[in-house]
């Protein structure tokens, strides 16, 4: 035998810290499963492989219950599908409710190629001035998208709007009514931020609403890794995908 087999000392992480660390992530992220959790730990620097943590996660009885089934339809065409980042732009609305009751809406703005969530702005009603106003900004943070995916809401089909977006020269994609799976990145978006912020925070009003939103985009962006991403965070994802092909990022 080596003399080296005489002095290693296995280096394992105290299982006690492991288990209160995985619980703890476990209640941050109740939708989420062990894998999810062990990609967090892994960021976090715990050396830890992915069967231990599934180990204490059944142990801890931590297993999350499978969703249902559903109906896949097939034959559906979902309309301009992004091939790089800044490509194709999805906005939409998502409804929630002051502790008041009354009643908010929340625009948000996505890139469907990156994942990156440009942008969640709160208020009570929205117009479409307020909506171009908000493209507006987007536009000179990141540049103007080739295209944006919308559903035919009275905001995004407003004729002011849609004359504005073609004299930017940016295309638009409307969903068929009836039928959102077409646009799928805004649905699943919207399905994250309310099982992991709306669902979770009491808003006591537009302002409070708006802190909180801006502070989960922030941990959305530039700390929650994506499955789809392979695990790294948009921010991440972009910065990669830069560095690799940085011809094909769309540019009008």
């Amino acid at each position: 035998m080596p003399p080296s087999s005489f002095y290693y000392q296995p280096r394992t992480p105290d299982v006690a810290k492991l288990t209160a660390r995985i619980r703890e992530l476990a209640l941050e992220h109740p939708a989420r499963g062990y894998r999810f959790i062990h990609k967090l730990l892994c960021r976090e620097g715990w050396q830890v492989g992915r069967k231990r943590v599934h180990r204490i996660w059944q142990h801890e009885h931590l297993t999350q219950k499978g969703k249902p089934s559903k109906k896949i339809r097939t034959g559906q065409q979902v309309p301009q599908t992004a091939t790089c980042p800044n490509e194709v732009w999805a906005y939409d609305f998502v409804h929630e409710r002051l502790e008041d009751g009354s009643a908010i809406r929340i625009l948000t703005v996505k890139d469907e190629f990156t994942r990156r969530c440009l942008a969640l702005r709160a208020d009570h009603s929205f117009t479409a001035q307020k909506v171009r106003q908000t493209l507006e900004e987007l536009m000179t943070l990141h540049g103007p998208p080739a295209f944006v995916r919308s559903d035919n809401g009275p905001e995004f089909i407003a004729h002011d709007l849609t004359l504005w977006l073609a004299g930017q020269d940016i295309q638009t994609r409307y969903i068929e009514p009836g039928k959102p799976w077409q646009n799928g990145f805004a649905e699943s978006f919207h399905s994250r931020l309310r099982v992991e912020c709306l669902n979770r925070e009491a808003f006591f009003s537009v302002r409070h609403a708006q802190v909180i939103l801006d502070d989960w985009r922030r941990f959305y962006n530039h700390e929650r890794p994506h499955s789809s991403l392979d695990y790294l965070t948009p921010e991440e994802f972009l910065a990669k995908y830069q560095e690799a092909m940085p011809s094909t990022v769309y540019s009008p």
